[in-house]
């Protein structure tokens, strides 16, 4: 078991070339090419008025051994000094528009990527999000951007020493040509050490962005799921289980930060080497009258000066693997495609509500077919209920008219016309559907009626939720429409919830209504009321409910049984109870404890036989 075992690439992850990365981060840098090209002049300003300062200083050396040290000696000191002084102020104020160019810049690239990462992922179908960790997707989001940013202001600070680098190579050779060609000979051995070295430093890079991922994913199964775990006491179980993957995130990273740090105490000590070849050098051509001293003390500064840049040219591209594998991580995950795919982008019409099922085929994996060879005509207006037991595959229905999952086979008409056809944004507006565990976002209670309708005023939702028990639920909320519902509405109950999903899908009125009904308990005056939401629902609309409870049953004009994704039976409660078959037995396992009449010691064995034994112990 290797090292980085653990951290598994996701099944979209892709590798990109080096220059795949910066054509494509080229594009994101061309919109903003003006505030560029000003930071990019100021970098070269920058550049030439650095350069000054060693030409600056191996002048005023010269001048020095001619003058000696009378009162011209100090007034050229003076001069020199005050000319630093105007150089800094130069360097001080070109330094503050490069960095606020650049920094306004980075923040509208990293701004734009975010928003295509954020983009492509909600275009995913739910079965992206049932593969894939939503705390590896979030880390590609908001880590993987950051770090895309902050190696941008590497390359800002770059590009200025690259300027100098070519501004005081020039220099070097108009100073002394030969040892000027002696220090561009040690250049390629630098750059290939740097070349050879930015493989290791993407493959850690890469492995150090993955396990941040686990880590992020860790702390939001912790935080969302707080509540499960204290119920059962696992607090340190979680605890825990987060330990194992920080410590492992904190060991690739160990090891990512010594590969990055590595680089420069190599590149220094093959700097030293080609200091001490260039001194030696430079020492016999002094010796020789071939220079004098102030342009070996020029030549010294200058070189100086020149290998920084050159270091950190070197150093570079091995730091710059960290931004290019956050660029290609966030890039994957905006290239993914999705499964789901309409083949014409057609605006959704008005939908009257007929649909058709045609030999469809659908499975989750290559191991779980759900619905083998699937047929069924539901007519437009009608309600229906997916009876059935676990996997029979009454949730695949709904979602497969959801279009939250493709189906690999057959066709599904909606009014005649493929259900492939229709713009998808166009096409669910004119759905209703209610998950079954209701999910709330935080604001209001009014917000979240209003979420899927904007345009609906206060009054036009306090009607709505009026017709419901004529607005008797609404008592029990402590500010009504604008109680506040807490995250994933955590500070309503599950009825409440409930009732709010389904006045949010009564304002918004759609042509085909989704109910996957939730199992949780609720009061008996809670279910009236969710009971008369749900006739509303029902009302003039093509309806398909995942029923569990038998009111919500017998309350829709068909029954639909399924077995193995096949149906089965089909009818009312009445005709299926008469015959008998897989919808009586259903019924005795599912429903029938919920009717009034149930007498459990009348039906059930085990009941009988317990009542029994106590009857005969009190006699």
């Amino acid at each position: 078991m290797g090292f980085f075992s653990s951290l598994n690439a996701e099944a979209y992850d892709r590798e990109y070339s080096d220059k795949q990365l910066l054509q494509r981060i080229a594009r994101y840098l061309y919109p903003h090419r003006q505030k560029l090209g000003l930071a990019s002049v100021a970098m070269l300003l920058i550049s030439v008025t650095n350069a000054a300062s060693p030409v600056l200083m191996g002048r005023a050396v010269d001048l020095l051994a001619k003058t000696g040290q009378g009162v011209t000696a100090g007034a050229l000191v003076g001069w020199v000094v005050f000319a630093l002084f105007v150089i800094g102020i130069l360097v001080w104020g070109l330094n503050y528009l490069r960095t606020r160019w650049f920094s306004e810049l980075i923040a509208d690239v990293v701004m734009r990527l975010r928003s295509d990462a954020l983009s492509a992922t909600l275009q995913h179908d739910l079965s992206f999000f049932d593969e894939y960790a939503s705390g590896r997707i979030i880390s590609r989001i908001t880590s993987d951007s950051q770090d895309f940013g902050n190696t941008l202001r590497l390359v800002a600070d770059l590009m200025s020493q690259i300027g100098l680098m070519f501004i005081l190579g020039t220099i070097l050779l108009t100073i002394e040509w030969r040892m000027a060609l002696l220090v561009f000979a040690l250049i390629p051995l630098v750059f290939s050490f740097a070349w050879s070295w930015r493989k290791i430093a993407r493959n850690v890079t890469r492995a150090g962005f993955r396990a941040m991922g686990n880590v992020n994913t860790a702390i939001q199964e912790a935080v969302t799921g707080i509540a499960v775990a204290k119920n059962f006491r696992q607090e340190a179980k979680i605890y825990g289980e987060f330990q194992e993957v920080n410590e492992d995130s904190y060991r690739i990273n160990v090891r990512r930060g010594f590969v990055l740090a590595a680089t420069f105490p190599i590149l220094n000590f093959l700097l030293g080497i080609a200091w001490a070849v260039i001194t030696f050098s430079g020492g016999n051509a002094v010796g020789a009258g071939l220079i004098t001293v102030g342009a070996w003390f020029l030549f010294i500064q200058a070189v100086d000066s020149f290998w920084f840049p050159v270091i950190n040219l070197s150093a570079f591209w091995t730091q710059f693997q960290n931004g290019l594998s956050a660029a290609e991580r966030i890039f994957a995950l905006i290239d993914a495609r999705p499964v789901v795919v309409q083949n014409h982008p057609t605006p959704a019409p008005a939908l009257q509500g007929r649909i058709e099922f045609q030999a469809v085929h659908f499975q989750y994996s290559n191991k779980q077919v759900v619905l083998p060879s699937f047929d069924l005509t539901i007519q437009a207006g009608e309600s229906v209920a997916f009876v059935g037991h676990t996997g029979a595959g009454k949730s695949s229905i709904a979602k497969l008219i959801s279009r939250y999952y493709e189906f690999q086979g057959g066709k599904i008409l909606l009014d005649g016309r493929d259900i492939r056809s229709f713009d998808l944004n166009s096409y669910r507006r004119q759905l209703g559907i209610v998950t079954q565990v209701p999910f709330l976002f935080a604001g209001s209670v009014a917000d979240n009626i209003r979420y899927a309708s904007p345009e609906a005023t206060d009054e036009a939702i306090l009607a709505v939720a009026c017709q419901i028990g004529q607005g008797h639920w609404l008592e029990t909320l402590p500010n009504g429409l604008q109680t506040a519902v807490g995250e994933r509405g955590g500070r309503l109950s599950m009825g409440q919830r409930q009732l709010v999903a389904l006045t949010r899908v009564l304002v918004q009125n759609p042509a085909i209504f989704l109910l996957d009904e939730a199992t949780a308990s609720i009061d008996p005056f809670t279910e009236t009321q969710i009971q008369e939401a749900l006739r509303l629902a029902l009302h003039g609309r093509t309806s398909i409910l995942i029923a569990h409870r038998l009111s919500t049953v017998q309350a829709v004009d068909r029954i639909i049984v399924l077995k193995q994704g096949q149906v089965i039976e089909q009818g009312s409660h009445v005709q299926l109870m008469a015959q008998a078959g897989h919808y009586a037995e259903l019924y005795n396992t599912y429903f029938r404890h919920q009717t009034a009449s149930y007498r459990p010691w009348e039906t059930d064995g085990l009941y009988r036989h317990v009542a029994d034994s106590v009857r005969r112990l009190d006699g």
